[in-house]
């Protein structure tokens, strides 16, 4: 694997080929993905006629369940010091079963595509976040993290719009958008296979094989705190599926729905490195904390807004509170835990964060159904509170 020393050779922007290329999988990967998201949750409810709550659970069981895979993934890829093996099993295989929503005419078919998806990014995300980790020192992590960040919302962004020209053109077939997403799909993975160059951490350094315990008794004491703290935080966050049907509540049209989206993900990915480079000045956890509270405000304005020009503005927002946060929380693990553990802390947090997807879809759907959106986005925006609070009181 490229060794931090190593990593000083510059490309374009100050960046590595590595991160470099680790950028344009995550931009293909994430338009694919994007493409699907914003329209997903209308095919259900509009096209398969489902309820509100069958959508929190097929969100949750496909975020929660393959969330184990991303602790034993990143541990294996400390145990073998490969991280590439398992990032083309991952991003091939999520991006092999997205195009196939479009023959599916029930939602268990929806939710066994949605779990191999999810599944393939559970094999993937510890391996990747490790990678990034190790080819980038402390000084500069967090804008490497902020710039494959950038890059993934970058491609979120242009998916929704891909996706609405898509349904301009095809007269709202949502099956079209389905199989064409399987295109940037396919060119992630090529680019990966031909194109990302990783030596075997553990050759080059010399060091003798030994097998990775996995375990909170193993990791630094301030991960474990900032892991609990961040998994109370993933409560609140549910699935993005519910702000877009809140959007088509409030009375939003359903074509410019993957336009606000897109709106999200533009100021995501204009945001992403100056946040990143702003971690890097002043440290990760005054950012985490400024995220955490962005949501929850916003969250508060989805939940009480019956204005459709809000839900623009809000989306908008939204945007900021994702570049203070994801990339942010990967640099501040990388910071915390020495290289040889990486992948399995990165595995842990990513495991235990995305358990939590579960029961904050299902309650939130179910919440929705029982006492209307305001009572499910209310009460995430108040854990989202505490999760700061915490932040703050216990100085993780």
């Amino acid at each position: 694997m490229e060794s931090v020393k190593s990593s000083k050779r510059k490309s374009f922007l100050g960046l590595t080929p590595v991160i470099l290329v680790l950028g344009l999988v995550s931009l293909l990967t994430d338009l694919s993905s994007q493409m699907i998201v914003p329209v997903l949750p209308l095919f259900l409810t509009s096209v398969l006629h489902v309820q509100i709550e069958a959508v929190g659970i097929i969100e949750g069981i496909a975020e929660s369940t393959a969330s184990v895979l991303k602790l034993f993934s990143g541990w294996i890829s400390d145990h073998f010091g490969r991280r590439k093996p398992l990032m083309i099993v991952g991003y091939g295989l999520s991006n092999l079963v997205k195009p196939f929503f479009a023959l599916s005419s029930s939602w268990g078919q929806v939710l066994a595509i949605r779990f191999a998806d999810r599944f393939g990014k559970g094999v993937r995300a510890a391996p990747r976040d490790a990678l990034l980790a190790d080819v980038t020192s402390k000084e500069e992590r967090g804008k490497a993290f902020g710039f494959r960040r950038s890059m993934d919302t970058l491609g979120a962004a242009i998916g929704p719009l891909v996706t609405y020209w898509i349904l301009t053109q095809s007269g709202g077939s949502y099956q079209t958008v389905f199989w064409a997403s399987a295109i940037p799909g396919v060119l992630a993975v090529l680019l990966l296979l031909f194109f990302l160059r990783e030596q075997n951490r553990l050759a080059a350094t010399g060091r003798r094989r030994t097998l990775p315990k996995i375990g909170f008794k193993n990791l630094n004491r301030r991960f474990i705190w900032f892991t609990l703290a961040s998994t109370l935080f993933a409560v609140a966050n549910f699935s993005d599926a519910f702000l877009v049907l809140r959007a088509q509540n409030v009375g939003m049209a359903t074509a410019l729905i993957p336009i606000a989206y897109l709106t999200f993900n533009l100021t995501a990915s204009v945001f992403s490195i100056p946040v990143g480079v702003l971690s890097d000045r002043i440290g990760r956890r005054p950012v985490l904390i400024v995220g955490y509270l962005i949501f929850a405000a916003i969250y508060l304005g989805f939940g009480f807004t019956e204005n459709v020009t809000w839900i623009w503005i809000l989306f908008v927002i939204y945007g900021l509170y994702y570049a203070a946060t994801e990339g942010i929380q990967k640099a501040y693990i990388a910071d915390l835990v020495p290289e040889g553990q990486r992948g399995t802390a990165m595995g842990t947090f990513n495991a235990l964060t995305g358990l939590a997807a579960l029961p904050a879809s299902v309650i939130a759907g179910y919440l929705w159904q029982l006492f209307g959106p305001s009572t499910a986005f209310a009460a995430s925006s108040c854990l989202a509170i505490l999760s700061a609070i915490l932040m703050i009181v216990f100085r993780i």
